[in-house]
């Protein structure tokens, strides 16, 4: 085991000590005499559950010798990852009557494409859609006649806020059941190809909708490696996943079947089933220190520099963003998908996948491997990859060598010898970086500021020709207590207009990028954010900046003193406070933590206000 990865496990560990033993004794308290959760309800709540159950359910809930596993559906037609959802629960609950279970939905949560709020008034509910989402999977459990818990969902903010909220109810067996990919459509050189040519006005909005919907064209997750496939990514190296269920192809008899096996597999997780885990005990900070591997060397979304470490919290585990850049630094890429390559995420399957990566990683020793899995002990289970035979599930060995080294690579021949994502630090404060779409001439930046308080503004300036220059952008106001923290995809097109027309361009800002930041050094997540008296609000035009990948550095080249001198810029952001839902979400916005601390509402465990 690399003895880096060790140390910094350890120092997870110390200084998770008083909230995890907290969180731990909470689920052994949550954790009752009784073999079925149901048995501690009374006659009317009971027969309130299974009204509307057929005699059979009914005759197997009255009893308390069968397990029932609640459904919780992240399910809607419109999130075209989340449309296969609407066929689960017949198949789930068919697949537990096989096995002598029963099951129900026990609840929706919302769930919201990032794609169709994208540089709308609605991304600013995103973020905060995480939180929510992770309450709503509360409500959903908070009847306690279930044993056991299945997941539905696979986009940006779902999968962790549905894993937070299972980690409430750490007390119970939890499964993740992803829906898969859709096929490739165009590539993904065209589409961004056709994006800039549309910046540019070079063509139009006929032209642009054409690609996108060939992109974009059925029902499935999206397929470029952003934030909804690096959820999957993480679910299988969690061990929270059957293995290799991260990217089968939507609709297909092997995804039906891997869903059919999560189901029962869930069923014996329960008290009442062979193999009692409650997801509480199973993840650890063995499992979180995976999943940041994981991340590395997937080349995954920088929004999960928010996510794992709110995601952890809810288990009581306190995970840093100097825990990333560490493991960051002795993890090699392995892999080279969109954004980070031209690859989709059918293309790293084909080529060997999440099995072939965790072999890899597991055989150089920078995996826990001696980790609880919903499969049982040991991460080596995940070194292989599902197929049918004669109609049935099987599993079969990860392919020895990559089947496409221009997608998977190995531990000897990386296509980095770190990670994908860096810590900057500075006079600024701190932020993260993903360097695994860097050139390395792009590296280094330093030059004058240009400051916008929106992507708007930005895209204004672009349209009207006074960004034809070296520059840094900062874009300020944009993190979680001044607007929910929005995903700033439209600064990329002007700037990757501008970085092919030879001009040396860098973003600072204190909003997000998701996976789709890659080729513009973009230094995000800045913390303090600007409305919360960060530096970012005395920069001004013309300042100098400087960002610095191998140096891990970002400052504002002005004086200490000139800089006590100016007053922090204060526009208003009353605009962000109403409309398209907005009003709902003044208590997040009042509330929320920094981008540092996963930008989120809750307390650690055990310090929860109210």
């Amino acid at each position: 085991m690399h003895p880096v990865i060790l140390e910094v496990t350890e120092r997870i560990r110390a200084r998770s000590l008083p909230t995890r033993e907290r969180y731990l004794q909470r689920i052994e308290a949550a954790h009752h005499a009784h073999r079925a959760n149901r048995e501690v309800l009374g006659c009317s709540n009971l027969a309130h559950a299974m009204a509307a159950e057929s005699d059979d359910e009914k005759r197997k809930l009255a009893g308390t010798v069968t397990p029932h596993i609640g459904i919780v559906t992240a399910y809607n037609d419109m999130l075209s990852a989340h449309q296969p959802f609407a066929t689960y629960p017949p198949l789930i609950k068919r697949a537990l009557m096989d096995v002598g279970a029963t099951a129900q939905v026990a609840g929706g949560v919302p769930a919201m494409c990032d794609g169709v709020t994208q540089s709308q008034p609605g991304m600013e509910l995103s973020l905060f859609s995480r939180d929510t989402i992770a309450m709503a999977t509360g409500i959903a459990l908070s009847h306690n006649v279930f044993d056991g818990a299945l997941y539905l969902g696979v986009c940006d903010k779902i999968v962790p806020g549905l894993l937070i909220g299972a980690l409430t109810f750490g007390h119970l067996p939890a499964v993740f059941v992803p829906a898969g990919p859709m096929p490739s459509g165009i590539s993904n050189a065209e589409k961004a190809l056709v994006r800039q040519e549309y910046a540019q006005g070079k063509v139009g909005k006929d032209a642009l909708l054409r690609t996108e919907a060939a992109s974009y064209h059925s029902s499935g997750t999206c397929t470029f490696y952003g934030t909804a496939n690096s959820n999957q990514m993480l679910m299988e190296i969690m061990g929270l996943h059957i293995p290799g269920s991260a990217f089968v192809n939507t609709n297909t008899p092997l995804r039906d079947a891997l869903t059919t096996a999560a189901a029962q597999r869930a069923a014996a997780l329960t008290q009442l089933g062979d193999d009692y885990l409650p997801v509480g005990r199973m993840i650890d900070e063995c499992s979180f220190v995976n999943a940041v591997i994981g991340l590395m060397a997937t080349g995954g979304s920088t929004n999960h520099t928010l996510h794992l470490i709110a995601m952890a919290k809810a288990a009581g585990i306190v995970l840093t963003w100097d825990d990333f850049d560490a493991l960051s630094a002795v993890t090699p890429l392995l892999c080279k998908m969109y954004p980070n390559g031209q690859a989709d995420v059918n293309h790293f399957r084909d080529a060997g996948g999440m099995g072939l990566v965790i072999r890899e990683l597991l055989d150089a020793g920078l995996l826990h491997e001696e980790v609880q899995t919903v499969m049982g002990p040991g991460l080596r289970r995940y070194a292989e990859s599902p197929l049918l035979e004669a109609g049935k599930l099987a599993f079969v060995p990860a392919p020895e060598v990559s089947r496409n080294p221009d997608v998977v690579s190995t531990v000897g021949e990386p296509f980095s010898h770190e990670g994908g994502l860096a810590l900057l630090e500075g006079n600024l404060g701190r932020s993260v970086i993903k360097i695994s779409a860097l050139k390395p001439e792009l590296m280094h930046i330093e030059g004058e500021a240009r400051v916008f308080d929106s992507q708007e503004a930005l895209q204004a300036a672009f349209k009207a020709g006074e960004l034809e220059r070296d520059f840094i952008a900062v874009v300020r106001f944009q993190g979680p207590a001044a607007n929910g923290m929005p995903e700033l995809h439209g600064l990329m097109p002007p700037l990757g207009v501008l970085q092919d027309k030879g001009y040396k361009v860098a973003i600072v800002t204190d909003g997000r990028m998701s996976g789709a930041s890659g080729k513009v050094p973009s230094a995000i997540h800045m913390t303090p954010e600007a409305a919360h008296g960060g530096l970012l609000a005395k920069v001004r035009d013309g300042d100098r900046m400087v960002l610095d990948v191998h140096e891990k550095r970002l400052e504002l080249l002005v004086d200490a003193a000139e800089l006590a001198k100016r007053e922090p810029a204060a526009p208003s952001l009353l605009h962000n406070r109403h409309g398209m839902g907005r009003e709902l979400f003044a208590l997040m916005r009042q509330n929320v933590g920094s981008a540092e601390e996963g930008a989120t509402i809750f307390d650690a465990v055990g310090e929860e206000r109210a």
